[in-house]
């Protein structure tokens, strides 16, 4: 049996208000074909299938026209669980007809442990797979009032364990066969590296859990949420896939992959790991005008012809006239989609900022945050209560 484990495909997401479907488009298309000629038995989806709890009709028409196409290939089971950015409402609208083709959804935490855990049985070969979604403080922790944010904290990390140790406890129940077990989850691991494109999805280090923290009857963990593919703990049982597109122009250095989990004879044999083609060219530029000028005609597209992006980190002044560069920008077939100032002599306050910037959209509100008490001169790394506070509230408002 092969399992390919992928997560945050982030269907719908835009890139500084650039769409992101002619790439995401070539990936579904990319994975479709590497299925079928690896013929892979079964599809894992870590969570953050897509980029809001509202997807546009042209991401939910990816997303199912995808599913459809595996119908008759070799890949006979699919799990799919949510992720942080998925309304589970969204995801578990059609999971009854889904479950006519095979594929199975966790939207949310369930009320019994063991709708989350499925036994596949594949080529004589079985497999257990325990898929936990995204867990919101609100589905697994009861809330007590005048409880301090220390005990909050102790008691939804608690609460997480506990939800995989009852996962793993309905494994081992229906696991007559000593068959492999595999969990689902998407979460932040601690020792993850992250990008710029991730976002908090807890309070702090609220359900921030390691490695160590998952039950040992798990034979592999496949997590979602952080896009670098990445060990976690050095325990290379615990994996992230990693996005299979760049979401954010930190992502640029490093390879994007799914990883293939081979079972033969009742054990995992093997972890691989595939790099996903690059699907469009991203360039970041380093330098004063002139230099990032100099460096234009290195900017090339690849064998997708899809049009390069490029982030410009200008090491000049706030007073730099930017005025030239864009005109020579024009000479080439690329799109310019930031320019920034590596080096700042001053903070901008928001008013400025936003005047210099095409859309407040362009900005995380976490950095509109984080400005906005510097311009201010709080300093949040004293006060991390307050960073907690407002990452909390973020939160509850995104879940909405």
């Amino acid at each position: 049996m092969k399992i390919l484990h992928t997560a945050d495909w982030h269907l719908g997401h835009r890139l500084h208000e650039r769409s992101q479907f002619e790439e995401q488009s070539l990936f579904l298309t990319w994975i479709e074909t590497y299925i079928i000629d690896q013929k892979i038995d079964v599809l894992l989806i870590s969570g953050d299938v897509f980029d809001t709890g509202a997807p546009s009709n042209q991401s939910l028409e990816m997303y199912y026209s995808f599913l459809v196409k595996l119908n008759g290939t070799s890949c006979k089971s699919i799990i799919i669980t949510g992720g942080n950015h998925d309304s589970p409402g969204t995801l578990n609208a059609p999971k009854h007809i889904l479950g006519a083709l095979s594929i199975k959804v966790v939207g949310k935490a369930t009320e019994e442990i063991k709708d989350e855990v499925f036994e596949i049985e594949i080529n004589n070969e079985k497999v257990i797979v325990a898929a936990v979604p995204y867990l919101r403080d609100g589905d697994i922790r009861r809330a007590v009032a005048g409880e301090t944010f220390d005990e909050l904290t102790e008691k939804y990390k608690k609460a997480l364990i506990n939800h995989y140790v009852a996962a793993a406890a309905q494994c081992k129940l229906i696991n007559t066969s000593n068959a492999p077990v595999i969990a689902m989850g998407h979460l932040f691991a601690t020792g993850g590296t992250i990008s710029d494109s991730e976002q908090n999805i807890y309070v702090g280090t609220l359900g921030h859990i390691g490695a160590e923290d998952f039950p040992s009857y798990f034979d592999y963990v496949a997590l979602g949420h952080l896009h670098r593919p990445q060990i976690i703990g050095k325990n290379d049982k615990v994996r992230y896939s990693g996005s299979p597109n760049i979401l954010s122009f930190s992502e640029i250095n490093y390879d994007k992959k799914v990883l293939i989990v081979s079972v033969e004879n009742n054990e995992i044999t093997a972890i691989k790991d595939d790099v996903i083609p690059n699907f469009r060219e991203f360039y970041k530029l380093t330098g004063n005008v002139q230099e990032c000028i100099n460096a234009f005609k290195t900017i090339t597209s690849n064998v997708y012809k899809l049009t390069p992006w490029v982030e410009i980190a200008l090491k000049e002044d706030n007073t730099v006239n930017t005025d030239h560069l864009k005109s020579e920008a024009e000479k080439y077939p690329f799109e310019i989609l930031k320019i920034g100032l590596k080096n700042q002599r001053k903070i901008k306050g928001i008013e400025e900022l936003l005047a210099n910037t095409k859309s407040i959209k362009e900005l995380l509100p976490t950095e509109v945050f984080k400005l906005k008490c510097a311009e201010m001169e709080y300093d949040l790394e004293k006060s991390p209560k307050v960073w907690d506070a407002f990452n909390e509230i973020l939160q509850s408002v995104k879940n909405q």
